[in-house]
């Protein structure tokens, strides 16, 4: 499970309200402890290449701009690289967190890298590494880089998290492409975005209005971490910390994407569901020793053709902006046993997926933290469900959102910054 950046350290001492809000017409106007958040998606022509070609929405190697040395437990290689540096980019309010997403094409003998610097008060700050990231795991480990802290900031795994009074009201990213050394291996990236946010100090969270998809329910296949319990246990332990990858590729499945049985033929034959092991192994971050690094997640997804990225979302009132849209939503909460009725369990980080709304507007997710897929399918009153997914001591309404390119998302929330 994957393990957040803040921990939940209270027990409510107070009782959600039981009722629902009445399905509205219209979406309710945020109140000021909504979380800030905006996602920006990179158009590839307004940044500066360096040996790369660039389009609206493909980045590829072209010609080395130089030659580098990396050294993982695989070894020490030499490599090529292009590079791309993005234009700066306004967020439009203080933002005390970033998160970086992409998906990208690796074919072997290459790997990207991809990073980001922010502009706070006192000017730039360094580049900060986000991700060392490849399909295979022949070339180099995946990995986040764990150790980059400074007086601006640090990163906590897949997070830019700024220093206690250093938010960034801007930020660049950039891209390091490489391949094996005079080779023809042409490593592309498809999507790069952001997400950038401030999360309000806020221990409960009221819950939304709704109605867009009370009485929608998605056809999302059930898959069940804990009957990979103790399988290979080399990525992240076995299926029981799995629930990232299973979420995955529970949404994978939705959209028919998923590895084919050739992709799967080293995982031994009496394991059932061989897809979620496949997921295990390549989302698995080697520094973070897990297969819950969020944007490693989504990126997995783009090997397929996916669009995949990692944003806030701010209610379950835009959950169901995505769930009437076809889309669902793999979510990120944590709780005390207790505080999500019909759990039965404790988490400090565990991943499901929204897949849509009863008629009164509960929660229908299948939550992978079940005892076999037949029981993945859970109802969670709203007000819980909502609570723990949003509240500061949980992830702030960290979702994964995935979907076809030729899948149009729909509208984001009017009058509030786009977060999708």
């Amino acid at each position: 499970m994957r393990v957040l950046t803040v921990f939940l350290s209270i027990v409510m001492s107070t009782t959600l309200a039981a009722s629902v809000v009445s399905p509205a017409s219209a979406e309710a106007a945020t109140s000021p402890d909504t979380v800030n958040v905006v996602y920006k998606r990179t158009s590839f022509t307004t940044g500066t290449p360096e040996g790369v070609t660039a389009k609206h929405d493909r980045l590829a190697f072209a010609s080395p701009a130089g030659t580098t040395t990396y050294t993982d437990a695989l070894g020490t290689k030499d490599w090529e690289y292009a590079r791309w540096t993005g234009a700066e980019q306004r967020i439009g309010f203080a933002a005390t967190e970033l998160v970086a997403s992409w998906t990208a094409d690796t074919p072997p003998g290459s790997w990207v890298q991809i990073e980001m610097r922010g502009r706070n008060a006192a000017g730039l700050t360094k580049w900060y590494v986000l991700g060392r990231w490849a399909y295979g795991d022949g070339d180099i480990q995946r990995t986040s880089l764990p150790g980059q802290r400074d007086a601006d900031g640090t990163v906590s795994v897949d997070t830019f998290v700024a220093a206690t009074g250093k938010p960034i009201t801007a930020y660049q990213l950039r891209v390091t492409l490489h391949r094996t050394p005079g080779s023809a291996v042409t490593p592309v990236v498809r999507t790069l975005g952001a997400m950038a946010s401030a999360v309000p100090d806020r221990p409960t969270v009221p819950v939304s209005p709704g109605g867009r998809a009370w009485g929608i329910e998605l056809n999302v296949p059930r898959r069940s971490q804990s009957i990979h319990q103790g399988q290979y246990p080399e990525w992240d332990g076995g299926g029981e910390a799995w629930c990232s990858p299973t979420s995955t590729t529970m949404v994978l499945g939705y959209w028919g994407r998923w590895p084919s049985a050739q992709d799967t033929s080293w995982v031994d034959p009496s394991y059932a569901d061989p897809e979620v092991d496949y997921a295990a192994r390549y989302t698995y971050d080697y520094a973070y020793q897990g297969a819950g690094n969020w944007p490693f997640n989504t990126a997995y997804a783009g090997r397929y053709g996916l669009d995949g990225f990692i944003t806030r979302l701010r209610s379950l009132t835009e959950v169901e902006r995505l769930i009437k849209a076809g889309i669902p939503v793999i979510t990120s909460q944590s709780f005390q046993a207790g505080e999500l009725p019909g759990a039965g369990y404790s988490t400090n980080g565990h991943l499901m997926v929204v897949i849509g709304f009863t008629p009164t507007g509960d929660v229908i997710a299948n939550d992978p933290a079940s005892p076999g897929d037949e029981a993945v399918r859970r109802v969670y009153p709203r007000a819980n469900f909502e609570n723990v997914w949003l509240r500061s001591t949980g992830s702030g309404g960290v979702a994964y959102i995935i979907h076809p390119a030729g899948h149009r998302l729909p509208p984001t929330t009017p009058g509030l910054p786009a977060n999708w």
